[in-house]
């Protein structure tokens, strides 16, 4: 009887470690910039992207995926490297150096770094359809450290998955933040143009 008891805890010892084994390893993923040059001339000036806010619906680690018009699910097992907020921040600095055509931009703040223009960035949705792609609406603001003035715009910008996986999700979002870094790009142009 002894033995037979012992043959059962160690049956059950092994699918509980089976089970725990087979758990799906975490993916993380990062936003980059992919914006190209367009050839327009260089725009040599400084500029601070950040603060960056985001909906506190997204604001956390994993992908947050539409399955219904009211309905989401956060994906445990896919999951962003760095906080929304920062990965944003650094993809339109990455976006707006290519653009501008200036080394001189940065998404943190840094010793004797002193911007001509700081931008600001609301981003009103952040919204992921798994096996159809993204949307990113953001309000944004362009302001010249100099005297204050200031540009504003809204971008809106939807892009399809080119993929049925996260990889995929994740490449749209970096696109859909490149066209709202081109809006903010020419904001900057025009008004270092209207100063010159």
């Amino acid at each position: 009887m002894a033995r037979r008891i012992a043959q059962l805890i160690s049956i059950a010892l092994i699918a509980m470690v089976a089970a725990g084994c087979s758990t799906a390893p975490s993916r993380f993923y990062s936003l980059t910039s992919t914006s190209t040059a367009d050839g327009t001339p260089a725009t040599p000036a400084k500029v601070m992207v950040g603060p960056v806010t985001i909906p506190a619906a997204v604001d956390q680690p994993e992908f947050v995926v539409q399955v219904a018009p009211n309905r989401v699910e956060v994906d445990e097992f896919n999951r962003w490297v760095a906080p929304l907020t920062d990965g944003i921040a650094r993809a339109v600095a990455g976006d707006l150096t290519v653009l501008l055509g200036t080394p001189d931009v940065a998404s943190s703040q840094l010793a004797n770094f002193t911007p001509d223009y700081r931008v600001t960035i609301d981003v009103q949705r952040f919204e992921t359809t798994k096996g159809q792609g993204v949307t990113v609406e953001a309000v944004w603001t362009v302001r010249k450290s100099s005297d204050g003035a200031t540009r504003a715009g809204r971008t809106v910008a939807s892009e399809t998955a080119q993929g049925q996986g996260f990889d995929a999700l994740a490449a749209a979002h970096s696109q859909a933040i490149a066209k709202m870094s081109g809006d903010i790009a020419a904001a900057i142009r025009a008004e270092a143009e209207q100063k010159s």
